[in-house]
Order: structure tokens, then C-alpha cells, then sequence
């Protein structure tokens, strides 16, 4: 397991970046702002916060959208990141569901305000995180938080405009950055490898 040097939260820097991000324009794309918010040197390759991120990303650009105050997303978001906290590193091999996954779960639930006693949405946000599992299973271990974060971020966009009716941007090409990074880089077996890098 990798170790952060520092005790830097990047929950919270998520949550503060994600709240500059909804007041920008032109909006930016969930996979950009992810793809920003993976880039800060304290983002590890395989790191549980981006159990976080995603549902992030996704509730911020749906916020938008649905045009609520920046209110609600925060309150959103601080709700997101303790149901995250729940989801430890090594999931997806040690429980057998990936936190990005999950994530997608997280944000539908969030989103429309889901519990255990929901009738229409509860099964939207089951099908989210089990399709979503489904799509990471087909190209198989080892882990890679990466892959499975823009997996999820793909997967969320089909999701979101089927089961949740808010359009957001599709993801379109992607090329991981991150490769030389990941000792177990599945390489030309993953779909976002890009061997220049």
C-alpha cells in the first residue's frame, strides 16, 4: 500500500475545488474536474479518495444543471464524503466492489435523496453501482483506481441521462496520464492506455 508523506486532506480539497468548479464559466465536465483534481501531487495513484471523487464530480456538474445553490451542493457534498468514508481502500478485492463503483451508487442516492425505504429510486441506485461493477469486472485486476475512476465517470454519463434525467457531457476519448505511475498497469490491456506516456 502506498503512503501519503503528509497529513494533506484531500477530502477536503476535493470538496473546496468541486465548490470553485460549480461557480466557474464555462462549467467544466465531470471527467475534467477529475482529471484536475487527480493531478495535485498528493493524490496517490491507488488511494481511497477517490471513492470520493467521483460521486463528487458527478453531484457537482448534476447541481449545476438542475441550477441549485451553492448551498445545497456543499451540504450535498459534506453528506457524500461521510458515506465515502465508509468505503475503505482495498475494497474491491477485499469486499468485491470497487469504491468507484460504489460512488456511482453514492451520488444517485444523494442526488435524489434515496435511503432504505425508497420505492422508484432504490433500484436506479442499486442498478448504478452494479452496472457500473459490471463494466469494471470485463476488464478484470489487478486494481487501478484510475481505469475504474474514468469506468465509473463513462458509465455515470449513460446513467445520469436514463435513470436520473440530467444530461451530462460525455467523457469522449480518454488517455490516462497516469501509467508510468501504476506498477501493475495492465498496459495495452486497459482501454485507456496511451503508450507514449
Amino acid at each position: 500500500m502506498e503512503e501519503r508523506l503528509n497529513n494533506f486532506d484531500l477530502y477536503g480539497y476535493i470538496t473546496a475545488q468541486c465548490l470553485k468548479y460549480y461557480s466557474e464559466s464555462p462549467s467544466k465536465p465531470p471527467l475534467e474536474m477529475a482529471e484536475a483534481l487527480m493531478e495535485h501531487p498528493d493524490f496517490l495513484m491507488h488511494c481511497p479518495e477517490h471513492h470520493y471523487l467521483v460521486p463528487a464530480v458527478l453531484l457537482t456538474a448534476a447541481c449545476r444543471m438542475q441550477g441549485r445553490p451553492t448551498d445545497d451542493l456543499a451540504k450535498l457534498l459534506e453528506e457524500t464524503q461521510t458515506r465515502s468514508k465508509n468505503v475503505l481502500g482495498a475494497f474491491c478485492g477485499l469486499y468485491g466492489a470497487c469504491g468507484a463503483a460504489i460512488g456511482i451508487g453514492i451520488y444517485a442516492s444523494v442526488l435524489t435523496n434515496t435511503t432504505p425505504y425508497s420505492v422508484e429510486t432504490w433500484s436506479a441506485v442499486n442498478l448504478g453501482t452494479a452496472e457500473s461493477l459490471l463494466e469494471m469486472a470485463k476488464i478484470n485486476g489487478p486494481r487501478c483506481c484510475k481505469r475504474n475512476t474514468y469506468l465509473a465517470l463513462q458509465y455515470a454519463s449513460s446513467f445520469s441521462r436514463e435513470h436520473l434525467g440530467i444530461d451530462l457531457a460525455d467523457c469522449g476519448a480518454i488517455q490516462c496520464t497516469h501509467s508510468a505511475r501504476n506498477k501493475e498497469c495492465k498496459r495495452g490491456q486497459c482501454p485507456f492506455y496511451q503508450q507514449s506516456v
